[in-house]
């Protein structure tokens, strides 16, 4: 009969646990290449706002041209549809400041903290 063998599940008992998460008790992100990319997604996200903001504006404008070919009001409801439009643009770009607005709080409590 032969001695059965302790074993507690790793491959190796003198090796220790691996590291799973790249951050550390505080929230502070220990690995560089996190805060490099979250840096370049603030960056692109922060980039895109002038394009949503045309993207809105001519959706509205375009929609307001075909409902006045539809309904035979020409030009109030495209100038009702891009004020529309303009104020969904609006809103796009004060959304987006307020997420950078938080993101460089964060940052900055971040680097009081640690």
């Amino acid at each position: 009969m032969t001695p059965q063998s302790v074993h507690r599940g790793e491959m190796s008992q003198d090796s220790p646990a691996p590291v799973v998460h790249h951050t550390d008790v505080a929230g502070r992100i220990v690995d560089p290449a996190s805060k490099r990319t979250r840096g370049l997604f603030q960056t692109l996200s922060l980039s895109s706002v002038g394009l949503e903001f045309g993207i809105a504006v001519v959706i509205g404008l375009l929609f307001g041209r075909w409902l006045d070919d539809k309904a035979g009001t020409d030009p109030w409801l495209m100038i009702l549809f891009l004020g529309f439009g303009f104020a969904a643009g609006l809103r796009g770009i004060l959304r987006a400041l307020k997420r950078a607005d938080a993101a460089d709080a964060r940052e900055k409590e971040r680097n009081d903290r640690g």
